[in-house]
């Protein structure tokens, strides 16, 4: 039987450091941290948080923690809004935004790592050079032969932008596509949830002309075929968008296209 064993360098400390806190709503947060600068294994370290003194998302005790307790701590953030995506994490398991994640709604300590199977830059920020190469892969921009019409906007009728409803909204967080194991197994040649998703918005764009070569470019038994239709991206997705049903819809047009 094959054995499978994590590098000793990435296999994290039982305990790492603890922050105590007073008062009369005290909430416990258990986060990843890892320096690569300082040589040593990744850790938990434990913070515990007044929540009378705390804002409501898992975003604002992260905020706290940074300015009050550890000016250490590394995240991504930026808008607060659920809109850019940056603040993207696991949260007791399962990956979500950190600014539309209510702490109330967490049962418990609250467990914060970075996205799975990404490799970490730092605390809770994982390296998305791959995802973004990926994303480029794809040509995510309107593609045309036809010259635009003089002085005048490429036109789509109210039902052709309604084909674009639920695939225009993806923030690029990656919270589906590392949460899918078909991604963790075959990312170097899997595109994965998110990007197929964004692969098929153009595919769905009545004023794109590049169909052909976009089904072209997917026709791969790895680029596309490795969704197993699992789900977790569905289930996770924080803007509510079934990147599932979009790479079904593209197999689809596959399956009917004439050559």
């Amino acid at each position: 039987m094959a054995t499978f064993t994590l590098p000793k360098n990435s296999k994290i400390k039982p305990t790492g450091n603890v922050h105590k806190a007073g008062g009369g709503r005290v909430k416990a947060f258990k986060i990843y941290r890892y320096d690569p600068d300082s040589g040593q294994n990744p850790r938990y370290d434990r913070f515990e948080l007044d929540l009378d003194q705390c804002g409501p998302m898992v975003l604002d005790a992260l905020f706290k923690i940074k300015n009050e307790v550890d000016p250490t701590l590394t995240f991504r953030r930026s808008c607060r809004e659920g809109i850019c995506g940056s603040c993207s994490m696991n949260i007791n398991g399962k990956n979500a935004l950190a600014c539309t994640t209510a702490i109330e709604d967490l049962k418990g300590e609250i467990r914060i790592t970075p996205l799975p199977h990404m490799d970490v830059i730092k605390d809770l920020v994982p390296d998305f050079t791959h995802f973004y190469a990926q994303y480029a892969s794809i040509r995510p921009w309107l593609q045309t032969v036809t010259p635009t019409p003089s002085g005048k906007e490429r036109l789509q009728s109210p039902e052709q932008r309604e084909q674009l409803d639920g695939l225009y909204e993806c923030i690029l967080c990656a919270c589906c596509s590392t949460s899918c194991p078909s991604y963790w197994w075959n990312s170097d040649k899997f595109l994965g949830p998110a990007i197929l998703l964004q692969a098929y918005r153009w595919l769905a764009d009545s004023r794109d002309e590049m169909t052909g070569e976009r089904l072209d470019d997917l026709e791969d038994p790895f680029r596309l075929y490795r969704c197993h239709t699992i789900m977790n991206c569905a289930n996770v997705c924080p803007k509510g968008l079934s990147p599932a049903k979009a790479i079904a819809e593209t197999k689809k047009m596959l399956a009917e296209r004439v050559i």
